[in-house]
C-alpha cells in the first residue's frame, strides 16, 4: 500500500498560509480525495513525477496539458540555461520577442501579430479587450473555459466577487449547436463584440459547425475567437485551426507553448491586434526572457521532430486499450472516452448507486496505488512511450472490474477510504 503520509502533513503546513494549499483550483485538495492521493510533487521527468513521499507516477496530467514534450526536457532546458548567462528580463525590449512572434507568424494561420502575456487568462483577456474596442461593442458569447478573469468566470457558478453588471454581458452557447449561438444574437441585436469558444474539447466539431460560427461572426460583424490555449501547438503545429481548416480573427495560446515554462500569446488580423497600441495590455513580465527562450526552442523542436505525430498515435493507442477494456467490462453504458488523441477525456455516466464524482474518486484511488497520475484526462507528451501507455492499461485493467462490482453491488461508498469529490464548477 502506498503512503501519502508527507503529502497529507504537508497540506496542513501549506494551508496556514495558502487558501487551499495550492495556487491552483485543479491541482487542490478540491480535485485530488485527501488521503488516497499524492498532494505535492518533488520532481518530474519526462513523462514520470515524484510526490514528497518518493512515490513514483506516470503522469497523465502532464500539469493541465502544459507539457507537450516531457519534464526537464533537455533542449528546452538548456535554452533556457543559456538565455540565463544574458538576464532574465531587461529595461527594453530583447530580440527573442520578435524573433518568437515571428515563428508564431510562420506556424498559425491567423497570426499576423502577436502580443505575450504569462496565462492562458491574460490572452483570452486580452482578445475580448481588443474585440470590444474593434466593435465599439461590451458583449460576448462564449463557449468552453476561458479563465479565472471577471468577463469570463463571472458566467460561471464560480462567480463570487463579480459584479453582476459584468457578469450580464456574457453569454454562454453550446457546442456544436449553431442555434443556442444565433439565439443570442437575435436577444441581443447589434451588442455582440466576440464570438470565444475553444475549437474542440470532449466532443469533435460537427460537419459545418465551425464554418457556420464563422459565417454568423460575419454576418453579424462579431470578431471570432479560438481560444487555442490547450488546443495550440497540441493539436496540430498551428492549432486547431489548421487541423480543421477554419479560420478566426483572433486566437489565444498557451500552455504548451514553451513546454511548462510560464508564457501566453494573443495573435490575429493586424488591424485588429493594433487595437493594442491603445488597448491596455501590459505587463512588467510580458516579456520574461527565460520564458520565451524556452518558447523559441519549443516550436523550433515542434518543426524539427514529429512531436505530434507521436503524441497523436500515444494517444490513439490510449484510447483503443481503453476502449476494449471498457468494452471487454461491460461498462459501455457507464463509461466512454471521447476527445483528441492528444486530450482524451474517460466519460463517466451517473449510476443509480454510484455518481460519476464517485466512480472518478475510486478510480484515482486505485490507480494512485497503480503508480499512475491522472483524473480521468489522458493528457500525451512526446515522452509519453509504450511503457507508459502500458501501465495506464494495466491500471485499468486493475481498475474495471472493480467498478463493475462495486456498480453491481452498490456499495462505492464502502470501497472508498475517502471522501468523494465534487465537481469544481459545483452549483452554490
Amino acid at each position: 500500500m502506498r503512503d501519502f503520509t508527507n503529502s497529507t502533513a504537508y497540506l496542513e503546513r501549506a494551508e496556514a498560509v495558502i487558501p487551499l494549499g495550492s495556487q491552483t483550483f485543479s491541482k487542490s485538495r478540491t480535485q485530488f480525495p485527501v488521503g488516497v492521493s499524492p498532494l505535492f510533487l518533488a520532481r518530474g521527468k519526462g513523462a514520470r513525477v515524484w510526490d514528497i513521499d518518493d512515490n513514483e507516477y506516470v503522469d497523465f496530467i502532464s500539469s493541465q496539458c502544459s507539457i507537450t514534450l516531457g519534464y526537464a526536457d533537455p533542449d528546452i532546458d538548456g535554452a533556457v540555461r543559456d538565455q540565463l548567462d544574458g538576464g532574465v528580463i531587461l529595461s527594453l525590449p530583447h530580440m527573442i520577442e520578435a524573433e518568437v512572434a515571428e515563428r508564431i507568424c510562420a506556424m498559425v494561420p491567423c497570426a499576423e501579430m502577436v502580443r505575450f502575456g504569462k496565462n492562458g487568462s491574460d490572452a483570452t483577456a486580452g482578445c475580448i479587450r481588443i474585440a470590444r474596442a474593434f466593435t465599439g461593442r461590451e458583449h460576448v458569447a462564449v463557449c468552453g473555459y476561458h479563465g479565472w478573469q471577471d468577463w469570463y468566470i463571472g458566467s460561471t457558478a464560480r462567480n463570487r466577487g463579480v459584479p453582476q453588471a459584468t457578469r450580464d454581458l456574457t453569454h454562454g452557447f453550446a457546442y456544436n449547436d449553431l442555434g443556442s449561438l444565433e439565439r443570442i444574437f437575435a436577444e441581443n441585436p447589434g451588442k455582440i463584440a466576440a464570438v470565444i469558444l475553444e475549437p474542440m474539447n470532449v466532443e469533435w466539431p460537427a460537419p459545418g459547425f465551425l464554418e457556420g460560427v464563422r459565417e454568423i461572426c460575419d454576418r453579424e460583424g462579431a470578431v471570432l475567437v479560438f481560444d487555442e490555449t490547450i488546443t495550440g501547438f497540441r493539436y496540430a503545429n498551428g492549432g486547431a485551426q489548421a487541423l480543421f481548416g477554419v479560420t478566426p480573427d483572433l486566437a489565444s495560446f498557451g500552455k504548451g507553448i514553451a513546454n511548462g515554462y510560464p508564457v501566453s500569446a494573443v495573435t490575429g488580423r493586424r488591424d485588429i491586434m493594433k487595437e493594442m497600441e491603445e488597448v491596455f495590455f501590459s505587463f512588467t513580465f510580458g516579456g520574461e526572457l527565460l520564458s520565451l527562450a524556452a518558447a523559441n526552442a519549443t516550436l523550433q523542436k515542434l518543426e524539427r521532430e514529429p512531436v505530434l505525430a507521436k503524441i497523436a498515435q500515444t494517444g490513439e493507442n490510449v484510447i483503443e486499450g481503453v476502449r476494449a477494456l471498457v468494452a471487454e467490462n461491460g461498462l459501455d453504458e457507464v463509461l466512454s472516452v471521447k476527445g483528441h488523441p492528444s486530450w482524451s477525456f474517460l466519460i463517466m455516466t451517473d449510476q443509480p448507486n454510484a455518481s460519476a464524482f464517485e466512480m472518478k474518486t475510486l478510480m484515482m484511488q486505485e490507480f494512485h496505488q497503480q503508480g499512475v497520475l491522472g483524473y480521468g484526462t489522458h493528457n500525451i507528451s512526446y515522452s509519453h512511450g509504450a511503457a507508459e501507455v502500458a501501465a495506464l492499461i494495466e491500471a485499468y485493467r486493475q481498475f474495471l472490474p472493480m467498478l463493475r462490482r462495486t456498480i453491481e453491488a452498490g456499495d462505492i461508498r464502502k470501497q472508498l477510504r475517502c471522501d468523494p469529490l465534487v465537481p469544481l464548477f459545483k452549483i452554490r
